[in-house]
C-alpha cells in the first residue's frame, strides 16, 4: 500500500451562511465583489456548519479515502479546536501519531462567511498552523513513499529539513508553496531539486521562473522538478512530466457552495492518482473531479471523492512534450 504523510495546516473552520448580510454590494466584477458589515450592528445568520481544514488535513483525506495509507504531521493545541482536528482525522483512518503540540498557541480557528456565489470571507486565527519547529520534523523509519507538503508558513528551516530528509530517504515530495515561501524565492528555488511535483497557479509560476503562457511556464518549472502542475482559476490546468503536457478545463459546470479546500482537493487528487501509477491524464481528470465535487458541499472535506467513483469525460488535451 502506498504511504503518503501530509505535512502542513491544521485548523477548525466554522462556516456561518444564508444572511441577507453577505450578499456583494458593488456590481463589479467577481474578484472586486465585498460585503459591508456595519460595525456595530447584529447580522442574522441561519446556518452554521463545523468543519476542520487546512491544507495537510484535507489532503490527508483525499488520500485515505482513495485507499492510501494516510499520514499527518502538523501542529495543533490541547484545546477544543485540536480536538475537532484529531477527531475528524481519526474517523478517515489518517494516522495521526506524528502531530506535534504547541502550549504557546491555540489550535488555527477560521470563521467562513459564504456569500450565495460560494465566494467568502474568511476571518483566521493561524496560530498553531503558521509555528513550525525543525525539531517536530523527522521522517526516519517512516517507510513513506511520498510527503504531500502544503504551505509551512514561511518556516525555511523545517522546510530545508523535511525536503533534505525525503531526499536522503528516497521519498518523492509533492509541494504546494504557499505565500510565506513564495516570499523568500531565492531560498525556495534553492530547495526544488529534492521536489518531484510543484504545483502552483499561474501567478506564483511567474514568481519563480519566466513565462507568460501556462506551457511556457511548464517548461521552464521542469528546469527544476520533474513534473509540474500549474492552475489558471476558470481557464483550467496545465500539467506536465517532461514526457507528455495535459491542458485541462473545467471538470462538470456545478453549482458553486463553497470554494473552501478546491485547490487542497486537486493537488492531493492529483498526487492520489500519480502515486499510484496512473497517467498524467488519468491523474488531472480525478483531480479535477475530486476538486469539483468538494465545492457543491460546505467545508474542505465533505465532497472529497471516495475509492472507487466513476467518472466521466472532460474537456482536455493531451499532447508530447
Amino acid at each position: 500500500m502506498t504511504r503518503i504523510m501530509s505535512i502542513g495546516a491544521a485548523v477548525q473552520d466554522v462556516f456561518l451562511s444564508s444572511s441577507d448580510e453577505f450578499k456583494p454590494v458593488s456590481d463589479k466584477k467577481s474578484d472586486e465583489l465585498f460585503m459591508r458589515l456595519d460595525l456595530g450592528a447584529k447580522a442574522d445568520v441561519n446556518k452554521i456548519n463545523f468543519s476542520t481544514g487546512g491544507g495537510a488535513t484535507n489532503a490527508a483525506v483525499t488520500f485515505a479515502r482513495q485507499g492510501i495509507d494516510a499520514v499527518f504531521n502538523g501542529t495543533i493545541a490541547h484545546d477544543p479546536a485540536g480536538q475537532a482536528v484529531l477527531d475528524d482525522l481519526d474517523r478517515e483512518n489518517v494516522d495521526t501519531s506524528h502531530v506535534s503540540y504547541t502550549d504557546k498557541y491555540n489550535t488555527g480557528y477560521s470563521v467562513l462567511l459564504l456569500a450565495p456565489s460560494g465566494e467568502r470571507t474568511i476571518l483566521t486565527y493561524r496560530g498553531a498552523s503558521t509555528h513550525y519547529d525543525a525539531k517536530d520534523f523527522d521522517l526516519d523509519r517512516q517507510d513513506l513513499d511520498w510527503i504531500y507538503v502544503s504551505s509551512m508558513a514561511g518556516s525555511m528551516e523545517a522546510l530545508d529539513k523535511i525536503l533534505a530528509q525525503a531526499k536522503e530517504l528516497g521519498i518523492k515530495v509533492f509541494f504546494n508553496p504557499g505565500k510565506g515561501e513564495l516570499k523568500q524565492l531565492d531560498k525556495l528555488k534553492a530547495l526544488l531539486d529534492d521536489v518531484t511535483v510543484l504545483s502552483v497557479n499561474k501567478e506564483e509560476a511567474q514568481q519563480m521562473v519566466g513565462g507568460e503562457t501556462l506551457e511556457e511556464l511548464a517548461r521552464h518549472a521542469l528546469n527544476y522538478v520533474d513534473t509540474v502542475i500549474i492552475s489558471d482559476g476558470p481557464n483550467g490546468v496545465l500539467a506536465s512530466d517532461g514526457k507528455t503536457i495535459v491542458r485541462a478545463g473545467m471538470y462538470e459546470d456545478v453549482p458553486v457552495i463553497d470554494r473552501t479546500g478546491a485547490g487542497d482537493a486537486f493537488g492531493s487528487g492529483f498526487l492520489s492518482q500519480w502515486s499510484q501509477g496512473k497517467s498524467l491524464k488519468e491523474s488531472v481528470v480525478f483531480a479535477s473531479a475530486n476538486s469539483t465535487s468538494v465545492v457543491t458541499k460546505i467545508g474542505a472535506k465533505a465532497g472529497i471523492l471516495g475509492k472507487g467513483v466513476q467518472l466521466h469525460d472532460m474537456p482536455l488535451q493531451e499532447k508530447d512534450f
